[in-house]
């Protein structure tokens, strides 16, 4: 499968959507608390901070962009500069490698926010941070088979996009959203028919054909439903549930005729 990046335009687009938001309500909060020159002094250190901040995550400088909008939000920490910032940080975290840190900023915005605009984005975050939790370094260094490890993050970050395509079908997330819950489906009904083929080849046949359907029931659809029912034929046969088995063996060629 080919890795799904973050999409940079979209990032860009809600980067120049929310700037004018951000100075508008800081102007509006100084106003009431300053004088004239004072304001102009203030928005004008903000915008700079805020540009910087920006800029240094443009070009990569991921520590320095969490640096200064970690300093805003201390500075704001009530207002709606602040969750203006909560959005720029969980990505900045997120591509600094610091996912637990995106995770909790993203749950924190969601929880202060549940009806803000941008929830949606708040959970692909969250999403994608826990998506590429799942392969650590050394397993993307050398190719090592994961599906055959406990899937740990793979089910929050399953139901994480799950909810964000179910809640926000429109969203301009879903699409990717979508094909990550496409491979997120795959390694989870592998990892099921990992360990039913463990207990087949034990004896242990009922344990084997209850993790075979379990597989086929809720990751309908994935690339391993073939090899789910072949585990669940086999295990009928050990059974001596001959007609179970047959029937199966009819479904698998039916569904999957190269399988068979």
């Amino acid at each position: 499968m080919k890795s799904l990046k973050l999409n940079t335009q979209l990032i860009r687009h809600i980067k120049r959507r929310t700037r004018l938001i951000v100075l508008a309500t800081t102007l509006a909060v100084l106003v009431a608390c300053a004088g004239n020159d004072e304001v102009q002094t203030e928005i004008q250190s903000l915008t700079e901070a805020y540009e910087k901040a920006q800029e240094s995550i443009a070009r990569g400088n991921y520590n320095r962009g969490v640096q200064i909008f970690e300093a805003l939000q201390a500075r704001y920490p009530f207002s709606d500069l602040s969750r203006q910032i909560q959005l720029e940080l969980m990505y900045a975290y997120y591509k600094s490698g610091r996912k637990e840190q995106a995770i909790q900023t993203a749950d924190n915005f969601m929880r202060e926010n549940p009806i803000h605009a941008r929830v949606d984005y708040a959970l692909y975050i969250k999403g994608l941070a826990y998506f590429e939790s799942e392969a650590g370094f050394i397993e993307r260094r050398f190719k090592k088979d994961i599906t055959q490890r406990p899937p740990k993050e793979v089910d929050l970050a399953y139901s994480t996009l799950r909810r964000l395509v179910e809640r926000y079908p429109s969203s301009e997330y879903a699409p990717d959203a979508r094909q990550r819950l496409l491979f997120l489906k795959n390694r989870m009904s592998a990892y099921e028919n990992h360990v039913a083929d463990y207990y087949l080849r034990r004896g242990a046949y009922v344990a084997a054909l209850n993790r075979a359907k379990r597989a086929l029931e809720e990751y309908n659809g994935a690339d391993g439903n073939a090899r789910s029912l072949q585990i669940m034929a086999d295990a009928y046969e050990e059974l001596g549930m001959h007609d179970l088995a047959a029937d199966t063996r009819r479904v698998l060629a039916a569904n999957f005729p190269n399988d068979g």
